[in-house]
């Protein structure tokens, strides 16, 4: 037993003789060589590697290299070994990612979830860690926490494959949105709890609640109420209002919430005196006017912003883009606060240039034509804004929308940019069919207000129907003159049988045309005139009327009419199609001169008035106007019956049909049918119009839908049917408008609310290719 423990350590001493420590000693790195990689590359261990051939090596520095090779995140494990000058690094990489899968996600998308997963460094074909899959796990359930699903579940695996490869699953049940079930208020005294919680868009259970989802809980939805009520705190004056502190507890099954919200009201503060400080480049008496507040008015900050607002605006028109008002309150013991506006106008800026956006098919210089901005002027903030309004009236886009911009390097230089999204502009038409009393009918109609992008107006009409053939061709210049005035000119041939028009049989061919001529008065008045030409035969129908034939047999059957035509309009409206603010007023007078064979005149005058009832302007009230009269002159005593006015029907008094009201013709002896319309020179029409935001739909600069009040009526004062006050007809219902790519749509549902017998009414009304 001795000789074997003697010879053991015998032979330990030699051995220990014998070997040297791999790293005891200094050594020179001759060559490194790395074992174990399979998808990093061999130059990336040595660019993260910071011993290079050739260089002295310790232990120490090799411990200190190898943490560096361990700082990418590359690798798992890294074992080193020498073999005489030779550094062998064996490596083990951490495993790649092969896919990634995720379940059971409704509310978060897909794509949402691998972009979070792809900015935390998870995505297919990178290095797979654990810990980072682990807190984005944590992360995700805390987006559903803040979403009100507090009893949601994610898991995340992580299935180990060949090749040291791993495929990720994430398995995510996202449960149900927590409940509101109370609101508590504490500390409200001047404001009940109903009134305070009408402003929250969080709202109780209930099961109208529950259908709209407004008393689902959410984190950012509970901070959009508490930012809701102090605004409207401080919009009563309430200038040292708070918020304590607001809990949110969660019932033991996590389907319910409870919000506790403490407040603190103060006191309401009066309006004590109002100063202006500041450089006051406007006379100050002038920055007062502008200024709607007393002495002893309750303060609100609302207010305060929109008049800081309006005074930052006026300064915009002296062309200071960059001006800046702030309104201060100073409240004092007494609960009263001073209230100073302090102006600084900044330096005055022009405008370098003009930009347009998203105009694809309407050409630059289209828009360029309503600007009333220029470039190289002043920057005024008026004209860029009513230079915006002119573009909407256009009616050639469905929004406008105008950025000032700094020019960066300057402090005095802005670009005006206008962003524009272009709407169909003109309608299209064509029909094929068979009616028993029109027999076969061929139509095709094509109207465009902006022809090929350059704001000129053209339309082309061709129908033949058992009751109409006719042909129109149109053609109006809105910038004929860089001034603006405008020049147009249309051709026209009509053949109409009026026996299939529901009004009195007679049959009028009509060939003619006209020169126009506008010239505008000022940004938005404009006057109009011309002259034209209208050669008119008239026919006796199968049932003519006494009053048709007696004209015929007294004036004869052609006339050849020349006229002279003028009108006056004046437009404040915002949109030039669907508008929503604004009037239109307009007055338009028809001559036929002497040299005529029939000399008579027609007298028209339009009103359109829009009064929002909304800051959105998405409730509006409409009113509409439309009176016209016509006579003779000279040696004539009326006006040609083929000239009359007309009511009923879609865009007059909806509910009854088109052209039947007013006056009955007087039949034939051997005509034994029902009288029909015969019109006549005096016109009276009236709308009252209710908008409001079409269900489902958010877009209101495209479709529009109202309930109306339509009252109308046409007279003949010259065979005697005077205007009456109980002969006027009233309809009500509810209309639908919208902007097609085909063109203008429109129906009604009107209901006749003093009809009597022999009216003809009409419940549904349909119109396309109508301007309305």
């Amino acid at each position: 037993m001795r000789r074997f423990l003697l010879g053991l350590a015998v032979g330990l001493a030699v051995a220990a003789t014998s070997m040297t420590p791999a790293f005891a000693d200094e050594f020179t790195v001759a060559d490194i060589e790395v074992e174990g990689l399979q998808r990093v590359s061999a130059g990336t261990v040595f660019s993260a590697f910071p011993i290079n051939i050739g260089e002295q090596m310790d232990e120490t520095e090799l411990a200190e290299s190898i943490k560096s090779l361990f700082r990418t995140g590359l690798f798992t494990d890294i074992e080193a070994s020498r073999d005489a000058g030779i550094l062998i690094l064996t490596v083990r990489e951490r495993p790649s990612i092969t896919s990634i899968d995720i379940e059971g996600n409704k509310n978060i998308e897909t794509g949402m979830l691998k972009d979070a997963l792809a900015g935390a460094g998870l995505q297919e074909g990178q290095v797979f860690r654990r810990a980072t899959l682990e807190r984005l796990e944590l992360e995700i359930l805390r987006s559903y926490i803040g979403q009100g699903r507090y009893n949601a579940r994610v898991k995340a695996t992580a299935e180990v494959l060949p090749r040291n490869r791993v495929a990720i699953r994430l398995d995510i049940n996202e449960g149900t949105v927590a409940a509101i079930r109370h609101i508590n208020l504490v500390g409200n005294h001047d404001f009940s709890d109903e009134q305070l919680r009408d402003l929250f868009e969080l709202k109780t259970s209930s099961w109208w609640n529950s259908l709209t989802n407004s008393d689902k809980y959410a984190r950012e939805r509970l901070s959009g109420d508490l930012e809701t009520l102090r605004s409207f705190y401080l919009d009563q004056g309430y200038l040292d209002f708070n918020v304590e502190s607001s809990q949110v507890s969660i019932s033991p099954d996590k389907r319910q919430v409870f919000i506790a919200i403490a407040l603190n009201e103060g006191q309401q503060y009066t309006i004590s005196d109002i100063r202006l400080r500041g450089d006051l480049i406007i006379d100050e008496k002038e920055l007062r006017e502008l200024i709607p507040l007393e002495e002893g008015d309750v303060f609100s900050r609302a207010r305060m912003i929109s008049i800081s607002e309006t005074l930052a605006f006026r300064l915009g028109k002296e062309g200071y883009a960059f001006a800046n008002v702030n309104a201060v309150p100073e409240p004092s013991e007494d609960n009263t606060a001073v209230v100073t506006f302090f102006v600084e106008p900044g330096k005055r800026a022009y405008v370098r240039r003009i930009n347009f956006d998203g105009n694809v098919s309407t050409r630059d210089d289209v828009l360029r034509q309503e600007m009333t901005q220029m470039e190289g002027g002043i920057a005024s903030s008026d004209r860029i804004e009513f230079s915006k309004t002119r573009l909407e009236r256009l009616g050639f886009f469905q929004t406008v929308n105008v950025d000032t911009a700094p020019v960066p390097g300057t402090d005095d230089l802005v670009d005006v940019n206008y962003s524009v999204k272009e709407q169909p502009t003109g309608s299209l038409s064509a029909s094929v069919g068979f009616s028993q009393n029109s027999g076969v009918i061929l139509g095709a109609n094509i109207s465009e207000n902006n022809f090929f992008g350059t704001g000129k107006r053209v339309s082309l009409g061709v129908n033949v129907s058992g009751a109409v053939k006719s042909a129109n061709v149109s053609y109006m210049d809105p910038y004929y003159t860089v001034d603006g005035v405008s020049r147009g000119y249309s051709v026209f041939a009509r053949k109409t049988d009026f026996a299939q028009q529901y009004v009195t049989s007679y049959l009028l061919d009509e060939y003619g045309g006209r020169l126009t001529f506008g010239y505008p008065t000022d940004n938005i008045t404009r006057l109009n005139f011309g002259l034209g030409y209208t050669l008119s035969r008239v026919k006796d129908g199968a049932f003519s009327s006494r009053e048709v034939t007696d004209f015929i047999n007294t004036e004869g059957d052609s006339f050849s009419n020349y006229f002279l035509f003028g009108s006056w309009r004046r437009s404040t409206l915002n949109r030039g199609v669907l508008p929503s603010d604004g009037y239109s007023h307009s007055v338009s007078l028809d001559v036929s001169v002497p040299g005529s064979d029939l000399t008579f005149y027609k007298l028209s005058h339009k009103t359109d008035f829009y009064f929002p009832l909304t800051e959105n302007n998405r409730w509006v009230l409409r009113t509409r106007t439309d009176i016209g009269y016509g006579d003779g002159y000279g040696s004539r005593s009326l006006m040609p019956f083929y000239e009359h006015f007309y009511a009923g029907g879609y865009g007059s008094v909806r509910g009854y049909q088109a052209n039947s009201l007013g006056r009955r013709a007087t039949n034939a002896p051997n005509d034994f049918s029902a009288p029909d319309p015969f019109g006549g020179n005096l016109l009276t029409e009236g709308s009252l119009e209710l908008i409001f935001p079409t269900p489902f739909a958010g877009d209101t600069r495209s479709m529009r839908t109202a309930f109306f009040l339509d009252a109308g009526q046409v007279f003949d004062t010259d065979r005697g049917f005077r205007p009456e006050l109980r002969a006027v007809r009233l309809s009500a219902g509810i209309g639908f408008q919208w902007i097609t790519a085909v063109g203008p749509l429109a129906f009604s549902l009107a209901k006749p609310l003093n009809d009597k017998p022999g009216d003809n009414t009409q419940i549904f009304q349909f119109s396309l290719g109508q301007t309305f």
